[in-house]
C-alpha cells in the first residue's frame, strides 16, 4: 500500500491459473466467491476462494487480473530453465508465464515475482516435455502406412531429411481400426519449432500418409 501511494503510477497485475481462477469472478461480484470446481498444475495457488483481507488489497490495490493456461505456464517453466538456469515451481512461474504468453503487457520497465521452487523431478520431467510440445519443438503424431518392406524407413527418412529428429517409434498391427495391409506409427520427433513441425506434418501428409496429432490443431 506504501508503494502504492508513493508512486502511484505504477501498475500491479495479478496472475492466476486459468483453471483455478477466483478472483475474477470474485472482483466482479464484489466479495469473495467460492470455485466449484478447480485444475491446474499450480496448486501452490490453487485457492477456491480468496480470503476476505487478501480480497480487500487486491480490489484495492490491485490494477487488473489476468490468466494463464496450463500450456502458458508450462512454457514459462522451460523457458526459466533452459535460458535462465531458474528451477521455478508451476505456481512461481505464473506471473513470467503471463509476461511470455502475452496476457499481460509489459509497457515500460517490468518486475516479475518468480517465486518457489518447490517441484518433484519427475514432475519437472513431464512439464519439460510438455513445454516442448506447446512451444511446437516437440511433435508427437500418429500415421498409417503400408505393411510393407521398407515402409517405415521411408517415413524416417522423409522426417529426417525435413530436419526433424526421431526421438520415440511405436510401430503396431493390432489396432482394430487399421484395415488389412495397414500398420499405425506412433512417432515422436524433435523440431525447432511450431513452425517446423508443422511443415514437417504437412510433407507427410503431401506424401500420402493419413496421419493426426493428438491435442492439436495441425
Amino acid at each position: 500500500a506504501a508503494a502504492k501511494e508513493l508512486r502511484p503510477d505504477i501498475r500491479v497485475v495479478g496472475v492466476q491459473a486459468e483453471g483455478a481462477a477466483a478472483y475474477p469472478g470474485s472482483l466482479e461480484a464484489g466479495k469473495p466467491v467460492r470455485l466449484e470446481a478447480m485444475h491446474t498444475i499450480a496448486d501452490g495457488i490453487a485457492v477456491g476462494k480468496p480470503g476476505e483481507v487478501p480480497f480487500a488489497h487486491v480490489a484495492d490495490l490491485v490494477d487488473e487480473i489476468v490468466t494463464v493456461t496450463e500450456e502458458d505456464i508450462s512454457v514459462a517453466l522451460l523457458s526459466l530453465l533452459e535460458r535462465n538456469k531458474l528451477v521455478a515451481e508451476p505456481a512461481g512461474a505464473t506471473a513470467y508465464a503471463a509476461l511470455l504468453s502475452g496476457a499481460a503487457r509489459a509497457e515500460g520497465p517490468t518486475v516479475t515475482v518468480i517465486s518457489g521452487g518447490n517441484i518433484d523431478p519427475l514432475l519437472l520431467m513431464r512439464l519439460i516435455e510438455h513445454g516442448l510440445a506447446a512451444s511446437g519443438r516437440y511433435l508427437r503424431c500418429n500415421l498409417r502406412c503400408a505393411d510393407r518392406p521398407g515402409a517405415l524407413a521411408s517415413i524416417l527418412e522423409l522426417v529426417g531429411t525435413h530436419g526433424g529428429n526421431i526421438v520415440d517409434v511405436y510401430h503396431q498391427r493390432s489396432d482394430p481400426r487399421l484395415s488389412v495391409g495397414e500398420v499405425s506409427v506412433d512417432l515422436s520427433i524433435e523440431t525447432r519449432g511450431s513452425e517446423h513441425a508443422t511443415e514437417i506434418v504437412a510433407v507427410l501428409r503431401d506424401a500420402g500418409y493419413f496421419l493426426t496429432v493428438p491435442g492439436s490443431s495441425i
